[in-house]
């Protein structure tokens, strides 16, 4: 294996690692609308993920770093060609982040509900976008024989990616559900384990589809376990989460989400981009990769800071375990 195989498996693995914990990020958002009952309980929601979400953003920021310089031809292509989908999700992020900060800001009814409704789309619309941008990046787009993608925005809007975007929204909401009744007291923690349920099985419809779908297309041997995890790791949590282990479902529906990334990088490699116009203009691991002695100092650099940052993250969820409820939210927030 050389090193810009190491680094298309590292950046699947910061990938896998940012749908994993954003994941519940977005569906808590997502649910600030669908579970609460009122502002308190919204408040609940939102502490659940106060004290990490924004640790959760530093994946994304890692694995769009380590794509600009281990493969910077593939950065390049991206980011212009999807390039309004990218921006879109960019500013909820933003939009996002400044929401949790200054929703508590001050008492007044209006400003607060105003910036749930903010919490609310910023958290919905990347976790749609996500879903099309890599239904995308695995089915494959125009790229001509310079490396340019020459496509349309509406190209970007197909059937196939459409079903991502459907399957990462329910599946994020459904993970995000089962966090709620993890992190959660009282009637709240109830209502979370079964809209849980509901949107569990609405996301196992929808993950057969679109994995079966990517597999007949695209996969082998070694997709299709990667397609078998996911499935089981879904019904596990479904049947975790009816009984009551709240703690095991949600490692289980992490593991789906993780098994249907992995499913999807699985299926891209060698490709990072694969043309839909001819198959010698897709970008590979190698003709969209930086220099061997760039890739050696980036191994380095990230062998050293990796697992110190995850070792940090792992720390920050340990103290911020315990369950709140409505009982810990004052009445003016």
């Amino acid at each position: 294996m050389q090193l810009h195989d190491v680094w298309f498996v590292l950046i699947a693995f910061l990938w896998t690692g940012y749908f994993f914990l954003e994941g519940f990020d977005f569906g808590i958002g997502v649910l600030t609308k669908l579970l609460a009952r009122d502002r308190r309980e919204r408040r609940v929601l939102i502490n659940t993920i106060g004290p990490v979400w924004d640790g959760n953003e530093v994946w994304l920021i890692s694995a769009a770093g380590a794509t600009f310089a281990a493969f910077p031809e593939w950065y390049a292509t991206l980011f212009s060609g999807f390039y309004l989908p990218l921006l879109v999700i960019l500013v909820c992020l933003i939009v996002r982040g400044v929401a949790f900060e200054y929703r508590h800001k001050r008492p007044e009814e209006r400003w607060q509900r105003n910036w749930e409704q903010a919490i609310f789309w910023a958290s919905l619309v990347p976790a749609v976008l996500w879903g099309v941008v890599f239904g995308n990046i695995v089915r494959g787009v125009p790229i001509d024989a310079h490396k340019e993608y020459v496509g349309t925005l509406l190209d970007l809007f197909n059937p196939y990616a459409l079903l991502g975007g459907l399957v990462t929204l329910t599946l994020f909401t459904f993970h995000g559900a089962v966090f709620a009744s993890l992190k959660t007291v009282g009637d709240i923690r109830g209502r979370a384990r079964k809209l849980a349920t509901v949107l569990g099985l609405v996301s196992a419809v929808l993950v057969v589809g679109f994995l079966g779908w990517t597999q007949v297309d695209q996969g082998d041997g070694t997709s299709l376990i990667a397609v078998i995890v996911a499935v089981v790791a879904l019904v596990a949590a479904l049947v975790a989460n009816a009984r009551g282990r709240e703690g095991w479902a949600f490692a289980f529906s992490g593991i789906a989400i993780a098994a249907a990334v992995t499913m999807l990088f699985l299926t891209l490699f060698p490709n990072v981009m694969p043309s839909t116009l001819n198959e010698s203009w897709s970008l590979t691991v190698s003709n969209a990769s930086s220099s061997p002695y760039t890739l050696k100092i980036m191994t380095w650099g990230a062998g050293i800071a990796a697992p110190l940052v995850m070792l940090y993250q792992a720390w920050t969820y340990w103290v911020f375990r315990k369950r709140i409820g409505t009982q810990h939210i004052a009445e003016s927030h």
